[in-house]
């Protein structure tokens, strides 16, 4: 009996994310904190197992060790699988030749084996970067419906935006006549994703072409769509109506933790339907102290509460001590912030102590930005960071 997988997820997770700052300069972007609980990667992953995807390659290259830890086995997104699962995929040195991944086409081309023993009739290429749920089986069911030979989902965006992205010029049918690499002027504003999904033998093809190709850049956006476009394959849009946020920079990923606030969030993180799975940690409840204030917050397990927090999201272990005020912020995994300290329009990188009587950032009326705190420091008592600081070491 031959064994074979009807589709195979690749997911791009090796990119340094250096419009993060601070946030990422020890791990990779795709392993950064989000909404108290959650990682980054677990929405792909999430979605991939919500669409009946059962395998997948996740290609890493910087800093990966803790993403690499984050995965393990899979279990918590079930994917722990005797045939399929999840599999981390590295540059490595093989016989012939060895370098770290070159563009996003190049990672998938050095990836072929790891693809073409699962025989999938269709690869399903994923960024690590967004946030969103997404159910990739329709996709999937339209990429086969429409006889395409890649299909790539987009989204509308507003006007005065679309130069910040790659626009699709399609006709009535949703075929796909032209690219446009961040245009100054515009002629829709049907932004790529970055979702593709190709028919297998396109796919191998054109990634074996392109490699052979010395002037090619190595890059799906850049050289492998326009190629396969200009000979005249069929290519399909596939547009997406639902929420979703590239999260490549500090503005970006604190707009996104904000939309999770609120009586009407404009993204529901906790939706029953479509359940966003991750390896949470194992932690007592949260505490509440007496006079502690909490408002339109998100504030997860094992935080301890005894000053006030407004608008904010906390992940679990943060403690916010008597007399401190923590507001429009991001608190990452067991961070503290001291007595009497303010934080304010800010993100705190995980296990970072706030001493007493501290200023952190600014009201967002008066800052120049968002104010961030990487990982592992130590701020002395009495310190006042201005807005819009960027702080990777004390």
């Amino acid at each position: 009996m031959i064994r074979k997988k009807k589709c195979v997820a690749m997911l791009l997770a090796g990119g340094q994310g250096s419009r993060l700052y601070a946030l990422t300069s020890v791990l990779a972007k795709p392993a950064v904190s989000f909404g108290g609980k959650y990682r980054i990667i677990d929405f792909p992953l999430s979605n991939c197992v919500n669409s009946g995807i059962d395998t997948v390659g996740v290609l890493t290259q910087y800093q990966p060790l803790k993403l690499n830890d984050y995965i393990g086995n899979g279990q918590p997104w079930d994917l722990d699988r005797t045939f399929g699962g999840v599999h981390i995929l590295s540059p490595y040195q093989g016989k012939t030749s060895s370098d770290w991944y070159k563009g996003t086409a190049n990672a998938i081309y050095q990836n072929l084996h790891f693809i073409k023993q699962f025989d999938p009739d269709y690869v399903l290429v994923l960024s690590g970067d967004h946030i969103y749920k997404m159910n990739y089986s329709v996709m999937l069911n339209y990429h086969i419906l429409k006889n395409a030979d890649c299909t790539i989902a987009a989204i509308n965006v507003p006007i005065k935006e679309a130069s910040r992205f790659g626009i699709l010029n399609t006709d009535k049918d949703g075929v796909i006549y032209e690219f446009e690499e961040k245009p100054k002027q515009p002629k829709s504003t049907l932004a790529s994703m970055g979702i593709y999904i190709f028919s297998a033998d396109k796919l191998y093809k054109y990634l074996e072409e392109d490699n052979s190709d010395p002037k090619s850049s190595n890059d799906f956006g850049k050289d492998v769509l326009p190629k396969m476009l200009d000979n005249g394959e069929r290519m399909l849009a596939y547009e997406f109506s639902g929420y979703w946020k590239d999260v490549g920079t500090i503005d970006s990923l604190y707009e996104a933790n904000m939309d999770l606030l609120g009586d009407k969030p404009n993204f529901d993180i906790f939706d029953s339907s479509w359940k966003i799975q991750s390896r949470s940690p194992l932690a007592p409840p949260q505490y509440i102290g007496n006079g502690a204030k909490t408002v339109n917050s998100i504030i997860m397990s094992g935080c301890e509460i005894f000053g006030s927090v407004e608008n904010s999201v906390l992940a679990s272990g943060v403690i916010v001590k008597k007399g401190a005020t923590v507001k429009n912020s991001i608190i990452m995994a067991e961070t503290v912030i001291g007595e009497n300290s303010v934080v304010d329009y800010s993100i705190i990188d995980e296990h970072t102590v706030v001493g007493k009587n501290c200023f952190i950032g600014e009201s967002k009326d008066n800052a120049k930005g968002i104010t961030v705190l990487a990982r592992d420091l130590t701020v002395k008592d009495g310190t006042k960071i201005e807005g819009g600081k960027i702080v990777d070491k004390i």
